[in-house]
């Protein structure tokens, strides 16, 4: 067989030899952003089979339409209310080096890949991996996990619509005591300090304050149910919110990145202009540099201790967003020659800025807290929903002008949540529409079908019971799992496709090859560095937990068996693409050039292929 290719400025290697068929393959990129590709193959016994396809890809509407929409999704809820804890945690400006190394030697590195992947090929998630085809079961995997992700993601951006909602009232519900939610045990926050404490119990988990309440009874409900096994019916004030959220989210895709694009101009910038302001406001109050002294007192000791180490890797790799799926679909829509390498360390940057940044209107509020309640920081320092929809709201109660305030803040934590739900979002439906064209040809249909069946199943967790669905939901679907997807992506891509090969696919976009230390970084150092936080993970995982509920241990096998819905993904396709390939090709077939040198190398070394007609 000879193997031809056309000359072209921006061509693939050549392809080795193989004896049955006669394949032609010409791979044009242009620098508009327009990739064509055409291939020809003849086998001996028959006349030639051509497909010929032309397409051409939405592209951005600006290049600082992308740069938004992908800060916008890494800049996240996480950003606000779990590094600002980790950070004070850890040993406060202490926990800043091993989050920096992290970052330098891994979070960019694996960021810069994503992004360069998806330009390159042009294609989401599970087709980019043409590259490499054995390889395309990441695709589905990572594609599940944002599936999955949405399924209880957009209901805490319900939460948040709901609370601003509740905020619109000359006194804000969560105040006082004697609302209909409220239980006999319910205790005015004037009145607890640290003598009523005692017992080493902390502000932050003390659950009969009228905040705690409102959260817990007047919003979730959660009283109403007797654990997982007692879900109850959704609550209808919560359905409606999402029933927005959804609508929100499938108006700014149903386009494309012509639309969403436009939506993150508001959802990508305000969370900036409100933490400013909250920043300006929270200073000004009572011992609010006592919070912002804790956060940033240096204690380098605590570096002695793995968990420090093992926060600090997981917290960069969850919060730039790396293996989602996202970045690959985001830089799919990029043009041929846009550096993505200036993009890659000027967002990571700012996403890492924002977060320590966020800390200081974080911390001001907490030192205000615990000056009012004269306890320690440590009190109500707290991370997560607790922080957000407890503790914050609470503070903000107190204030002069507080619906303002708390209409403000939740503004915030509603546009954090819909650009990264946005881009989750998005991810699936690149990734599958890419991967069939029918549905690439009913965009909206397509979206919209997402969308309601994310709803539908974010049913679950708007019920009494449903807290519990969403802490499984966030344990298991998408920690160890995207874990190992990324762990197995950063493989294929730099082991099996190969670094210099990748390199050299970013030369042709940008007319600059990666330095020594990027491919490295994509060679080893990030592989051996997903390798530990995937370790770390399983090392440290415990049984499942909320607040004192201990989840009874069938629920542990469900998180289990949600997780590995998507990690099988990987190993079932790399075994279905092996026993595809045709041992004697008189069968006419498409393959790409990573497959030509695997069966070509197979031929020459003797080793028996499997015959299955594709």
């Amino acid at each position: 067989m000879e193997v031809q290719m056309k000359p072209d400025h921006h061509k693939l290697s050549a392809v080795a030899p193989l004896n049955q068929c006669d394949v032609e393959l010409t791979l044009v990129k242009d620098q508009n952003g327009v990739q064509c590709t055409s291939s020809s193959i003849v086998p001996n016994h028959g006349g030639p089979l051509t497909s010929n396809t032309e397409v051409e890809r939405e592209i951005w509407g600006k290049k600082i339409d992308f740069l938004l929409s992908v800060i916008g999704f890494a800049v996240d809820l996480a950003n606000v209310w779990r590094f600002p804890y980790l950070c004070y945690k850890n040993g406060g400006g202490a926990f800043l080096i091993p989050y920096i190394l992290f970052l330098v030697i891994a979070g960019m590195p694996l960021f810069y890949m994503e992004l360069a992947l998806g330009q390159y090929n042009r294609e989401g998630a599970a087709t980019v991996w043409k590259i490499c085809p054995v390889f395309k079961g990441v695709g589905y995997t990572v594609i599940l996990i944002a599936l999955y992700v949405g399924f209880y993601y957009n209901v805490i951006i319900a939460w948040s619509l709901y609370y601003l909602f509740s905020s619109m009232t000359s006194e804000l519900p969560w105040l006082k005591c004697g609302n209909r939610w409220n239980s006999p045990n319910c205790v005015d926050p004037l009145a607890i300090n640290k003598s009523v404490l005692g017992n080493g119990t902390s502000y932050a988990k003390y659950k009969i304050t009228p905040a705690a309440e409102y959260y817990e009874r007047g919003v979730l409900h959660l009283h109403e149910s007797k654990g997982i096994q007692d879900l109850g019916m959704p609550r209808w004030e919560l359905s409606l919110c999402l029933i927005v959220v959804v609508f929100i989210l499938y108006f700014s895709l149903w386009k494309g990145v012509k639309s969403s694009g436009k939506v993150v101009y508001i959802t990508a910038t305000m969370p900036y202009i409100v933490l400013f302001v909250l920043l300006i406001r929270g200073i000004t109050l009572p011992g609010s540099m006592n919070g912002i002294k804790a956060y940033l007192h240096i204690d380098f000791n605590r570096l002695n201790n793995l968990e420090v180490w093992i926060d600090a890797a997981t917290q960069i790799f969850f919060s730039l967003g790396a293996g989602f799926g996202v970045l690959i679909a985001f830089a799919s829509y990029n043009k041929f020659d846009n550096n993505c390498y200036r993009d890659a360390l000027l967002t990571t940057t700012v996403n890492c800025v924002t977060s320590f940044f966020s800390g200081f209107a974080i911390f001001s509020v907490l030192g205000y807290m615990a000056h009012k309640h004269k306890v320690k920081i440590e009190d109500v320092a707290t991370e997560g929903a607790g922080l957000v929809f407890i503790i914050y709201p609470e503070a903000i109660s107190t204030l002069p002008g507080s619906t303002f305030w708390a209409i403000l803040f939740f503004i915030m934590l509603l546009t954090l949540g819909i650009d990264s739900s946005m881009g989750g979002m998005e991810a699936v439906i690149t990734g599958l529409s890419d991967d069939f064209l029918f549905l690439k040809r009913n965009r909206k249909v397509f979206t919209f079908a997402t969308a309601f069946g994310t709803f539908l199943f974010s049913l679950l967790c708007i019920t009494n019971g449903g807290i519990y669905v969403l802490t499984l939901l966030d344990k298991y679907a998408a920690g160890t799992a995207i874990l190992f997807g990324v762990l197995i992506e950063a493989i294929g891509v730099s082991w099996f496709y190969g670094v210099d090969r990748f390199s050299e696919d970013i030369e042709r976009m940008m007319g600059f090859k990666p330095g020594l230390y990027w491919r490295l970084c994509w060679k080893f150092v990030s592989p051996a560095f997903l390798l530990f936080v995937v370790i770390a993970s399983a090392v440290t995982s415990s049984g499942l937990k909320y607040d004192e509920y201990v989840f009874p241990n069938w629920s542990n096998y469900v998180g289990w068996g949600v997780a590995m819905s998507s990690m099988l993904f990987v190993p079932f396709y790399a075994i279905y693409k092996f026993f595809s390939i045709p041992g004697t090709f008189k069968e006419v077939c498409r393959y790409t050039s990573v497959e030509f040198h695997i069966v070509n190398f197979c031929l020459k070394k003797n080793v028996i292929l499997p015959s299955v007609i594709i």
